[in-house]
């Protein structure tokens, strides 16, 4: 034994002898002292991971207290801090082997490797929760919010977890990695197919981070995959949508990038949701007004002043270009269809719940064998979805009501009891 070792390694050293003394085989006496170098290593490690322990959860508690950031909370409850008391241990293990194995060669050469695969890991278990506390964090700030903070958390875990894997390989077979990697590299090809959803996942998630596509929270709709509702989760291959029956639907996030969807986020941002749907107008019931229409539809009160300005411009219109009057078609007229598209307009623009300061229009449409779609196109005040359906109720049932005021009439198909009708009149 080395003169300069210390006394309490001298001990291990006599231990064999007191083995022997003992009437144990000096054989099996070297197994002993092997075993028992063994076990005061271990206490000595269990010792040291303890004392660091709680050494660092009572510093980095004070610490936590007092700061007044919600990142090293967070990080301190994920026990970030408790994770790196385990690598003294490993270093303990690792420097100490030389003194305590000094009998056995081929032992210390087993116990470093043993140790340095304990740091890795330990190293890797620190990043893993390092990760998951960035994630909570990233959660609770505004700046992140919406963002497909999840599926960069995957990835720097699945990255991780291949470093790890790499690294304890490197260790446990005592060669240089880049050999290793570059054959990983000649593998790329099978990973390719292997990984093409995650890899694909990937490029989607970094797109819709760049362009702000989707955020957790969205109202989308996408046809294809059944999914309408609420954005719930943004992960690295999937995105979780609960649709507005309760059920789930889960995207391939990459479908974001390849595939068409509506993002309904706009309409939520400005508290603004459009009105955009038609009243389909009997044709045969369009006709042009005479002066005692006119004059019975000037008592429709949001029409009144436009009746007037609208007729005083057709009489001198037609007065200047000395038109015959004795026919109703000939020269300038109004319509029912153009006073009631009118009142219509003045209706949906003197609602309390429609925004005047957006687009609001009533206009035709292509002709259908359907008949005649007058659309009806504005703003409400209100994007949530039971006020939004019962404003636009309101606005319809008072304008369906209102069609006959103005001789006109909705078409439908015939029913039942229209033909029923039919047969009874004949």
């Amino acid at each position: 034994m080395d003169e300069s070792s210390p006394h309490w390694l001298d001990r291990l050293y006599w231990s064999r002898t007191w083995f022997v003394e003992k009437g144990i085989d000096e054989d099996w006496a070297g197994l002993a002292v092997l075993l028992t170098d063994l076990a005061v290593l271990i206490g000595i490690a269990w010792i040291a991971d303890f004392i660091g322990r709680q050494v660092i959860t009572y510093w980095v508690a004070r610490a936590v207290k007092r700061s007044k950031n919600e990142w090293d909370d967070i990080f301190f409850e994920r026990r970030v801090f408790n994770g790196l008391a385990h690598l003294l241990p490993a270093l303990l293990i690792y420097y100490a082997a030389s003194h305590i194995f000094s009998d056995f060669p081929a032992a210390i050469s087993l116990v470093r490797k043993a140790a340095l695969t304990y740091f890795a890991v330990a190293i890797f278990v620190v990043v893993h929760r390092v990760l998951k506390a960035l994630e909570e964090v990233a959660l609770r700030f505004r700046y992140f919010e919406g963002k497909p903070v999840g599926s960069f958390i995957q990835l720097g875990a699945l990255l991780n977890v291949l470093l790890a894997s790499v690294l304890v390989l490197t260790i446990l077979i005592g060669k240089n990695p880049l050999p290793l990697l570059g054959g990983f590299a000649a593998l790329a090809a099978v990973f390719s197919l292997i990984f093409k959803d995650t890899l694909l996942g990937l490029v989607a998630s970094i797109q819709m981070a760049i362009n702000d596509m989707v955020r957790i929270g969205d109202w989308i709709s996408m046809d294809k995959y059944g999914a309408d509702g609420d954005v719930e989760e943004i992960k690295l291959t999937t995105v979780k949508v609960r649709n507005f029956d309760k059920t789930i639907t889960t995207v391939p996030t990459y479908a974001f990038v390849s595939d068409s969807f509506k993002n309904w986020r706009g309409m939520q941002s400005q508290g603004r949701r459009r009105i955009k749907r038609s009243l389909l107008i009997d044709q045969s019931t369009v006709q042009l007004l005479s002066r005692e229409d006119t004059r019975k539809m000037q008592k429709f009160s949001l029409v009144q002043d436009y009746i007037l300005q609208r007729q005083a411009e057709i009489d001198a219109y037609n007065r200047e270009n000395d038109i015959d009057r004795s026919e109703v078609i000939n020269g300038r007229n109004m319509t029912n269809l153009g006073v009631f598209r009118q009142y219509a307009l003045e209706y949906i623009r003197h609602h309390p719940r429609v925004d005047v300061d957006e687009i609001s229009m009533v206009r035709q449409l292509q002709p259908t064998a359907e008949g005649l779609p007058l659309e009806i196109y504005c703003f409400v005040d209100d994007t949530r979805w039971v006020e939004y359906e019962t404003i636009m109720a309101d606005l319809f049932d008072h304008l369906i009501a209102a069609v006959p005021h103005f001789g006109l009439q909705l078409f439908q198909n015939p029913s039942g009891n229209d033909f029923r009708k039919m047969v009874s009149d004949s």
